[in-house]
């Protein structure tokens, strides 16, 4: 069965058991849920199956892997899924008015599909201005283009970077069915950076062109610098999959920088430190691509393996070094130097104590996650609702009549608490259930962190030889400045 078959079975299929939970009636919610469950089902079988395909045929013909691209995002379109509330808001009955939330409602289905729609052509166009045109003046007005629609427009919702957290909750929580649109939005730059790079970074993503459009002096890190701030991507992805995945919050969306902007309103915290992000970037290049951005982790691993890379020039290098003055988030490789003496035995025995190092800092890391889980567990209201009804329970007849005497009054929790008659069992009960899922989590959020030193360290120590001044195949975000720099047919 071909892939685009494969996809309207798929379609078929949705629409069939779509059909029959409507049949069913408001009175079967049950059917309409395990028709939901199925559906997600499919729709995860359905991606594993395109990935597959697409990973098979990435060294295959250039219009062998169009037509992939294509058949995938035509299957994307096609499931049908529908979102329900996760956390359905309680039913009040004393005249209260929900207040009004700063996070955008979710979109209409014609409109979710246009947004993939829009996403998917801009990563077609930005593929060929990086990689064919080589226009610098062409991405520039693509990523201005993209920071008004999936920014301002938009709301800077549903983004790549934050569906990391809707995809591990839903791989977590089999009650959650994840949306076909927010897993496309996941899956098309990951699928683009295997054939062309990461050309979502270089004029699609709005957060990297709010930071572009605002570079003026840019000032380049000492390696060492780089090399330790580069690190905080993956452990911000660790933790933000660790808290989804365990219901706790979606880090990522809390704490982006920019998305109070984007909605222009939103939290003084949020907006100072989006001021402050903005302010780095005015000297440091893409300061959030570069040092937070945990979905920029994932382009890091898959955009090594790119089909069609990024290359300064389209002629032999001459060596001119124009380039690595051009490029502001220093991603440019240096050839290696032609006196330069290489000692390979000393280099293999340094390699070889890393590899019999790395499986200790994943467990000292599994140890200490370990050891921490309790305390990564109180970001989780449920826990923090637990110790502030534990704490008021433990008070002495002193302390409450000292605090009645103060007129102190307790907090808006343990009102909440008292109020609906929550049994303090019950409360315990579900702070114990997540305090277990973090028993499991912690330490392995501390073995990916040893992991990822592990590597880095490895990485560090591999030497490769090098012939010309070359975009680093993982860390550039193929901005095209680099193209009107070389002397050899750049263009701009």
């Amino acid at each position: 069965m071909g892939i685009l078959d494969f996809g309207f079975w798929i379609l078929d299929s949705g629409r069939e058991s779509t059909t029959e939970a409507r049949k069913s009636g408001n009175t079967e919610g049950d059917n309409r849920e395990g028709a939901k469950r199925a559906k997600a089902r499919k729709v995860t079988q359905a991606v594993v199956e395109v990935l597959s395909s697409i990973l098979s045929c990435v060294q295959g013909g250039g219009r062998r892997s169009v037509k992939l691209l294509l058949s995938a995002f035509c299957l994307l379109l096609a499931l049908p899924a529908s979102a329900i509330e996760h956390f359905p808001p309680p039913d009040f009955t004393n005249g209260y008015t929900l207040p009004t939330t700063t996070t955008p409602p979710p979109r209409a289905d014609l409109f979710a599909y246009i947004d993939v729609g829009v996403l998917f052509a801009a990563l077609l166009l930005a593929s060929y201005l990086v990689l064919w045109k080589r226009s610098r003046r062409g991405i520039a007005a693509l990523a201005i283009f993209s920071l008004a629609y999936f920014g301002f427009y938009r709301h800077g919702c549903v983004c790549p970077i934050g569906s990391i957290q809707n995809v591990s909750l839903s791989l977590a929580d089999s009650s959650y069915a994840l949306p076909v649109v927010v897993g496309a939005f996941f899956l098309l730059p990951l699928v683009f950076a295997l054939f062309a790079g990461r050309v979502f970074c270089a004029a699609v993503c709005p957060l990297g062109a709010a930071q572009d459009i605002v570079l003026l002096r840019p000032l380049k890190a000492p390696g060492w610098l780089a090399h330790c701030l580069g690190l905080i991507p993956w452990v911000y992805l660790g933790a933000a999959v660790l808290y989804a995945a365990t219901g706790t919050t979606f880090l990522i969306c809390h704490y982006d920088p920019f998305v109070a902007f984007f909605r222009l309103g939103g939290q003084m915290n949020l907006l100072i430190y989006g001021a402050v992000m903005l302010l780095l970037a005015v000297f440091v290049g893409r300061v959030y691509c570069r040092f937070l951005c945990p979905y920029g982790a994932l382009l890091r691993l898959i955009s090594p393996l790119a089909k069609w890379r990024v290359t300064i020039t389209p002629d032999d290098c001459v060596r001119c070094r124009l380039c690595e003055d051009a490029c502001p988030f220093d991603q440019i490789t240096y050839p290696t130097p032609r006196d330069v003496s290489i000692n390979r035995e000393e280099g293999k025995g340094h390699l070889a104590m890393l590899l019999v190092l790395l499986p200790v800092l994943i467990a000292i890391g599994a140890g200490l996650g370990y050891l921490g889980s309790g305390t990564l567990a109180t970001l989780d209201p449920k826990v923090r609702i637990a110790r502030m009804v534990w704490v008021e329970d433990h008070k002495t007849a002193e302390q409450k009549a000292a605090e009645q005497a103060a007129g102190v009054k307790p907090l808006l929790e343990i009102e909440a608490v008292r109020k609906h008659d929550t049994p303090k069992e019950e409360v315990y009960l579900d702070a114990l259930a997540v305090t277990r899922k973090f028993g499991i989590g912690g330490p392995i959020f501390g073995a990916w962190i040893g992991l990822v030193i592990g590597l880095k360290l490895i990485g560090l120590s591999i030497f490769r030889k090098r012939t010309d001044y070359e975009p680093d195949s993982a860390g550039c975000v193929a901005c095209g400045r680099c193209y009107g720099s070389c002397r050899r047919g750049g263009k701009t």
